[in-house]
């Protein structure tokens, strides 16, 4: 991803699910400051503590996938019954609208062809900073969706990794109770999550070429693409590399995770083990494009850099719908229509039906489906590329 401005894609979350978390509390150390009851004082973390931190992200993410498998009303029965803490009650109010937010993005997956038949959502636990009598935890999710077969011609799974940050709140009965959450990672929200935060425009250089937005109907007519041996570029290689580093990085190259996101670098790689060539001199704004021990070019690692660098070097040709997109094809997002793009994506998988699979980094995410990736992002403007 990588942009001059925050990323959209990496906002606060609004409403997100369930209500009833209420189960068993999170204990507290014994230990409280000196001459202090349980009511006052600076917990202390025990390990029992540090794990329910994790057992509690692990419901509330695992209880929101569900929720887009098997509907709203399991989702909430996955919560309860993976033990959970005890809501604030703004935050209850706030998981009761997410399940109804999620029951949408299952509509609108149904009415795109899309559907799951299981999940699996893992979380661990990265790191936890305590402050006075408030846990910040920060921990990754992984989750694995199982696609419906409802076209006959989906690819088994998908699966990506998220990033979120949960506050707990230490109670004078030697509780915690969780008070916050939000996502921290880049790039589109994921599809157990909820619409991410608008955020301001980025002006373009008046001498490059911006594409303009593709539809995003099904189906849409395919655009003839050589995918064989004489092809101008190594299409499947570009999708190999994506799959293979989509989740293990390559270390030969520089990571923008916390510097904007990850997902133009990812994209520029893959492109360039497919058979695109660096270009490190040039007169033109955004001319360059290259990845040097010393440095990556603005368009190698940027978001609106690598369209303005393809579009006015006509290296990519923009595609009239994003269904037209086929291996080695790019999409990319601006997730608020404000005219800058937010987010970039390597088509690896295309099914028979005319179903495009997406593989990008920030936040890492192995063969998403367009549809997928549209419902889960309803507001936002789609570009995409014929590479």
């Amino acid at each position: 991803m990588r942009s001059s401005r925050p990323v959209a894609g990496g906002g606060r979350c609004t409403a997100l699910a369930a209500i009833s978390l209420s189960a068993a509390l999170v204990p507290l150390s014994s230990a409280h400051a000196a001459g202090d009851g349980p009511s006052g004082g600076t917990p202390a973390l025990t390990a029992a503590a540090t794990g329910t931190f994790g057992r509690a992200a692990d419901a509330l993410f695992t209880g929101r996938t569900t929720a887009l498998v098997e509907g709203t009303s399991s989702g909430r029965t996955a919560l309860k019954a993976a033990g959970g803490v005890r809501l604030t009650a703004a935050e209850a109010r706030s998981e009761t609208g997410a399940l109804a937010s999620l029951h949408g993005t299952r509509s609108r997956l149904a009415s795109l062809g899309e559907a799951y038949t299981g999940s699996d959502t893992e979380v661990t636990v990265d790191s936890i900073r305590l402050r006075g009598r408030t846990a910040t935890v920060q921990v990754t999710e992984n989750t694995t969706l199982t696609y419906a077969r409802i076209r006959g011609d989906e690819p088994d799974t998908t699966a990506f990794v998220a990033h979120h940050e949960l506050t707990f709140a230490a109670r004078p009965d030697g509780t915690w109770q969780l008070t916050g959450e939000h996502l921290t990672g880049q790039g589109p929200r994921p599809v157990n999550a909820p619409l991410p935060v608008g955020m301001g425009a980025e002006v373009r250089p008046n001498d490059v070429v911006d594409a303009p937005r593709s539809a995003i109907t099904y189906p849409a007519r395919a655009k003839a693409k050589n995918l064989g041996t004489g092809a101008k570029y190594r299409y499947a290689a570009m999708a190999a590399y994506a799959e293979k580093y989509w989740q293990n990085y390559n270390t030969t190259y520089r990571r923008y995770n916390s510097d904007g996101g990850d997902c133009t670098n990812f994209l520029s790689q893959s492109l360039y083990a497919g058979g695109w060539k660096q270009v490190t001199n040039s007169d033109a704004d955004y001319g360059t494009w290259y990845s040097r021990k010393t440095a990556d070019s603005d368009t190698w690692v940027g978001v609106n850099e690598w369209s303005w660098f393809t579009q006015t070097t006509r290296r990519t040709t923009a595609l009239a719908n994003a269904y037209q997109m086929d291996v080695g094809d790019v999409l990319q997002i601006d997730f608020d229509k404000d005219g800058a793009k937010d987010h970039s994506m390597l088509t690896t998988y295309r099914s028979a039906s005319g179903v495009p699979y997406l593989t990008y980094h920030s936040d890492d995410t192995y063969r998403r489906s367009l549809p997928s990736v549209i419902a889960a992002n309803p507001n936002a403007a789609f570009y995409a590329y014929r590479s």
